[in-house]
């Protein structure tokens, strides 16, 4: 069949001041010096690329997107085919997400209505317009959250034995029980603060519940603030007992709670002896959380990011959070003080912020949760006559995580430390965790005298303080380490061990989707390979010498990196799979990805879909391409999945006529990926490997009838399920219980 003409993508002035994802457009790449240089010619080539825009009927508005995911994941807290407690967990991880859109996508628009930016986004809304709109979504969201916690899973778990009370519905024996708990463990943490002109108004830290407390002095109505210890467990366990048999006979044990703002409420009076409490209204503050560094002029990048640690919490208030009982008066000193806009209140009946709820997923009760996990170990690691080196040296292996163990991981870094052979480990860390034993191989290492070096990205959102002890933990070891570039954050996950063997040094390669930390792995969707091919090695050596050195790599040989290659070759391979079906070969790609919000990645997907290429998008959170649009995108499906595990992996598959190609790694398709982070694509080049990414892992999420929602034309989202005598495809339950990919027979062998 003949190729439809190519028409030309609508467009409309490029706003001059923002780029294509709302980010205020960069310095001039002369500007910056060393290393940075890259990031700011990257940024550079980015604003210059955009001269046109894409007609904002294609496009769905980034932060919408993103509050859109939010509602996807709370369908997971309304999906009575989840266990109980795993909805309790979803409902947390709502609140939690929204609270980290507020600290950053929401503060974000604040500061550009502040600088008086009225230019629209690429879809058309202007800042102070998606304000509105998040504002209206999260209120609502918001509140479909509690009225999912007080009206279903509440009484939920009061049946199964989990009660989770109000203060006044405690008991005689468990009110006694409280007040000691109060008087021996609550009130010495306690602090109220007087608000008065000797006084000033107390300083309200980020994500903090507080109780406003009013009282009565002398006739004169006054002010307090007590904050709720969040050293405390947010639900008080107020003690078990024995509540009867479960189905199969086993005693069932009855968790009572109740929650601590609750607790220090009923006993607020012994705070303010002599005086009248007249009344105590619970409010939860979100601060602008993004840090703003000025790396060009740190001395000291370390330095740097710890300061801005500390001035993250002094950011302006972006969301006060009350129950509408609250007063007027209250509301209005607490608006005025905390210099908030008074369209930022959002008034929620029920506990406030529910992310709190987080700790219920200690209880002991297995039957309402999801099934233990036990990973598998990977066949190429299962053979007990060979180590590790020795497996990789046979043929690549690629691990799927969480359904294969991170085992494998962790014993390459431990083999490669003890190993007398291994002269150099280098690696980057993002995000480790705490008691990491990554680190531990490393310090085990470096004590082995191995040559270690370890990037360890301080700006890792949420997790500096973590990184920054790390990070001195490593070198008060001795082992060389690098904050990171300035200019770019280093997001790459890749690890590379140099061994002697015989007269030559051979290159051992891990590399990533995923971070280097066994608790994520646990609950994260990744991919890992393990490789001894030369050419990988050779360009993770190139890696390395650019992070740790003043090298400026232009080609790679089998690695995408940014800002280096990447964004190009991807827009090549894109364009590539365009060339194909206009010459009659077809066409087919599919992206599996965290985020697609580069508009300069959405174009080339557009001219494909045009061309007649089958674009199919797996997209978990934020999509900004909208699919079925007539004349442009009938040919673009975006798919998104969400279940037990994070989708995490990314994962970038091309038919090419038959020869096919695939790309696992660290990037998604958003402009801070690729022009403003070092991120890495690696090929997977074994035909068995390629097969199995393409049957095994991205047919099956497509083929997902359970887990699984199509986006429509409008931007909504649409739940998938089988059709009448269709069989059931849930892509995680299919994954956990057929993980591996095969293995190649011997004859495939290095």
């Amino acid at each position: 069949m003949e190729s439809p003409a190519q028409p030309a993508v609508p467009t409309e002035t490029l706003n001059p001041r923002t780029g294509a994802d709302g980010a205020p457009a960069g310095a001039a790449p002369g500007a910056v010096a060393g290393v940075a240089a890259d990031a700011a010619a990257a940024v550079a080539r980015d604003l210059a690329a955009d001269t046109a825009r894409l007609d904002p009927r294609l496009l769905v508005n980034r932060e919408l997107s993103l509050v859109g995911f939010q509602w996807r994941v709370f369908e997971e807290v309304l999906d009575p085919a989840n266990p109980l407690l795993e909805r309790v967990r979803f409902l947390s991880i709502v609140s939690s997400n929204l609270d980290e859109l507020f600290m950053i996508r929401v503060a974000g628009l604040e500061q550009q209505v502040a600088a008086g930016v009225t230019e629209p986004s690429s879809d058309g809304l202007t800042p102070l317009q998606q304000l509105a709109e998040i504002r209206r979504e999260t209120l609502r969201l918001s509140r479909a959250l509690n009225a999912a916690w007080e009206d279903e899973l509440l009484p939920a778990l009061d049946a199964a034995g989990i009660h989770v009370l109000d203060h006044p519905q405690l008991d005689p024996r468990q009110a006694a029980w409280a007040r000691t708990y109060f008087d021996e463990m609550v009130m010495p943490v306690l602090t109220p603060l007087a608000f008065d002109p000797g006084r000033p108004f107390p300083h309200i830290s980020n994500l903090s519940l507080n109780l406003a407390v009013l009282v009565e002095d002398e006739g004169v109505d006054r002010f307090a603030r007590i904050k709720v210890p969040d050293t405390l467990p947010r639900l008080v366990p107020i003690g078990r007992s024995s509540g009867g048999f479960d189905a199969s006979g086993t005693a069932r044990r009855h968790h009572a709670f109740v929650w601590l703002e609750q607790l220090v409420a009923a006993h607020v009076d012994r705070l303010f002896p002599g005086v009248r409490v007249k009344g105590v209204h619970p409010f939860r503050v979100t601060r602008d959380a993004e840090m703003e560094l000025q790396e060009l002029e740190a001395a000291d990048l370390l330095a740097s990011v710890e300061h801005g640690v500390r001035e993250r919490r002094f950011g302006s208030v972006v969301r006060l959070v009350v129950t509408p009982g609250m007063p007027d008066a209250i509301r209005d000193l607490l608006v005025q003080n905390l210099e908030l806009d008074p369209r930022n209140v959002h008034a929620v009946e029920g506990p406030l912020g529910l992310s709190g709820l987080s700790t219920l997923a200690s209880v002991e009760r297995s039957d309402l949760k999801f099934p233990p996990l036990f990973p598998a170990v990977p066949a190429a690691f299962a053979r007990g006559d060979e180590d590790v080196f020795a497996a990789i040296r046979r043929r690549d292996v690629l691990i799927h995580h969480p359904f294969e163990s991170f085992g494998p991981v962790v014993e390459f870094l431990r083999a490669a430390a003890r190993d007398p052979d291994v002269l150099a480990i280098k690696m980057t860390l993002y995000r480790v965790g705490r008691n990491s034993p990554v680190v531990e191989a490393l310090l085990e290492a470096n004590q082995n005298h191995k040559q270690v070096a370890v990037l360890v990205e301080l700006k890792a959102r949420f997790d500096e303080e973590s990184n920054i002890g790390w990070a001195r933990a490593l070198e008060a070891d001795g082992i060389h380490v690098i904050y990171g570039l300035l200019g770019l954050k280093t997001h790459s996950k890749i690890a590379l061990v140099v061994r002697r063997e015989g007269d030559r040094l051979a290159r051992y390669v891990h590399l990533s989707t995923g971070n280097y930390n066994p608790v994520t792995a646990a609950a994260y969707t990744d991919l890992g390979l393990f490789t001894a091919d030369a050419e990988i090695g050779e360009d993770a050596t190139q890696l390395f010498n650019y992070l740790t050195g003043y090298a400026h790599p232009k080609v790679f040989r089998r690695l995408l990196v940014a800002p280096v290659n990447l964004r190009e070759r991807l827009v090549e391979l894109i364009d590539r799979e365009t060339e194909h079906a206009r010459a009659g070969r077809g066409g087919h790609l599919v992206f599996k990805v965290n985020a697609l919000a580069d508009e300069q990645m959405v174009e080339p997907l557009v001219r494909a879909a045009q061309a007649g290429v089958k674009v199919d998008l797996l997209v978990r959170g934020i999509c900004c391409l909208r699919p079925g649009v007539p004349g442009f995108t009938e040919n673009v499906r975006v798919t998104s999945v969400v279940g037990r595990f994070l989708e995490h992996s990314r994962i970038f598959w091309f038919r090419n006529a038959g020869q096919e190609e695939v790309y696992l790694g660290s990037a998604d398709l958003m402009r801070r990926n690729l022009s403003r982070r070092v991120e890495v694509l690696f090929p997977v080049t074994d035909p068995a490997l390629v097969r199995h990414l393409r049957d095994g892992v991205l047919a099956v999420y497509l083929a997902d009838n359970c887990r699984a929602r199509r986006m429509r034309p409008n931007g909504e989202y649409e739940r998938i399920r089988p059709a009448d005598g269709e069989p059931r495809v849930d892509a995680q339950a299919l994954l956990l219980a057929s993980p591996s990919a095969p293995v190649p027979p011997d004859g495939r062998d290095r």
